[in-house]
């Protein structure tokens, strides 16, 4: 997590300062002056980014103090204080968009997991996210939706097995596939397989998946395919796939399936509002 948080904070202010630094600051702003500033909420939201912002100050003037009010992971609300920082008042405005910009988007994608968690609630049901997210920031945004309450589903092509339609079309079909992962695969590795109905359910099941993604599937035939999966394997697990919005994710928990997954936790999170004020030293 250290790594990527240090990549991710350097491709982030080499993009905004391109090897010339921050031209206004430098032209408008003595070298000598000191601030302190504030980092507010201007909306509820779930706090995400707080390293990396803090990653971010410290590349920028290490000189500087930036001391986090919240944890990741805390709720707040409108006017809420999140960071106090002091130092030159040129690397603080130079850090600050840079700062704001990470907060505001892993804020974002944290207080749309909370959401989507919410709308669940009481259900068993458990939302999670999918490999739709930002190029290289994966790993961020993942841990946001972990801190608003929902689950990450596998990280990426390595570590599970999903055989969906595309490889069912060229593996020859859902036993075909599920043969040759068989032949092929460690014993340890999770092997899940997308099914659009009910004949390749019954197969999937046969042929020993461990999780069946039911895809783009309207509630009402979701929940047939769920009462037919659990009287032929009650403990397979369930997931649900395919356009899930938070509108009608509860419809969609409500038919019995395990996981729900959608990439509207990452893909579809607004940004949140954030905000510095900087004060000058007296």
């Amino acid at each position: 997590m250290e790594q990527a948080t240090l990549s991710l904070v350097r491709r982030a202010l080499a993009e905004d300062l391109a090897g010339y630094g921050d031209i206004t600051s430098a032209s408008a702003v003595p070298p000598d002056l000191r601030g302190s500033a504030v980092i507010t909420a201007r909306e509820e939201l779930v706090v995400c980014g707080l390293p990396l912002a803090q990653a971010a100050m410290n590349a920028v003037d290490p000189t500087a103090v930036f001391t986090p009010l919240v944890t990741d992971g805390a709720v707040v609300t409108d006017r809420d204080r999140l960071v106090a920082i002091e130092g030159p008042a040129r690397s603080i405005l130079t850090a600050e968009r840079t700062m704001l910009n990470l907060l505001s988007h892993f804020s974002g994608v944290a207080t749309q997991s909370r959401r989507f968690a919410r709308a669940v609630d009481g259900t068993g049901a458990i939302v999670v996210d999918t490999r739709k997210t930002t190029p290289g920031l994966r790993v961020w945004e993942k841990r946001a939706v972990a801190l608003g309450g929902c689950h990450n589903h596998r990280f990426g092509l390595f570590d599970m097995i999903l055989v969906k339609n595309n490889h069912l079309a060229a593996a020859g079909g859902v036993r075909a596939a599920m043969n040759r992962v068989k032949a092929s695969h460690p014993h340890y590795v999770k092997v899940e397989v997308e099914v659009e109905c009910e004949a390749d359910l019954r197969e999937a099941i046969a042929c020993g998946a461990d999780v069946i993604m039911l895809d783009n599937q309207a509630p009402e035939s979701l929940r047939r395919l769920v009462e037919v999966a659990r009287e032929i394997a009650p403990h397979v697990v369930l997931e649900a796939s395919g356009g899930v919005s938070l509108v009608g994710v509860r419809a969609v928990a409500e038919t019995g399936v395990d996981l729900i997954s959608t990439s509207a936790l990452t893909m579809g999170a607004p940004p949140v509002d954030v905000g510095l004020t900087l004060t000058l030293a007296g």
